[in-house]
């Protein structure tokens, strides 16, 4: 219910949404260009990794449909666990995306012609869109912590396409730049 009491308790986490909605973005883009070795650590790229976080993109969207069709079918407890679930693939895959690029110089995509204008439209929106997801995924998390169902669902409705997209075209994004990783 949309009661004074459900809207307190999500005023109370406001805060916390903005703040790592400005800070996520700014720690990935810094991060990004932050190379261990420059700082001295003789680490190793780890090279292994893309096919590891893109296998845990494609979990992350199978993961967001199955909730999608829990709550569907009025299984809240099984939604519940499979949304915390697939936070915490999301926040596995940055920390590997984030150490996969402290490591390892990025690759270049290799495609020509229209495959390239194809490559870069998805990489382009997937990256915008992974930015603008997360406070959608933060309001939507703290609406239905707050037992405020009414507002969960109305923000879900536009956060599980975003959010689901993003997922997708991470594994796109992966299996057409593999070919060129070296």
């Amino acid at each position: 219910m949309n009661t004074p009491e459900n809207i307190q308790n999500e005023k109370k986490y406001n805060k916390w949404i903005v703040a790592l909605s400005v800070i996520i973005p700014i720690a990935v883009a810094i991060l990004f260009r932050v190379k261990l070795k420059d700082f001295g650590f003789n680490v190793e790229p780890l090279t292994f990794l893309p096919p590891v976080y893109a296998t845990i993109n494609g979990i992350t969207a199978v993961v967001l449909l199955l909730a999608v069709s829990a709550i569907k079918k009025g299984n809240k407890v099984l939604h519940e666990r499979l949304m915390k679930f697939a936070i915490s693939l999301s926040v596995i895959f940055l920390l590997l995306y984030i150490g996969y690029h402290m490591t390892s110089d990025s690759t270049k995509f290799g495609g020509e012609g229209a495959i390239a204008y194809v490559y870069y439209f998805i990489l382009i929106t997937h990256i915008l869109l992974s930015v603008v997801v997360i406070p959608f995924v933060l309001i939507t998390y703290v609406r239905a912590i707050s037992n405020n169902f009414e507002r969960h669902k109305k923000i879900a409705r536009i956060t599980f396409p975003l959010w689901l997209y993003v997922a997708v075209t991470g594994v796109i994004v992966y299996l057409m730049i593999s070919p060129y990783y070296v």
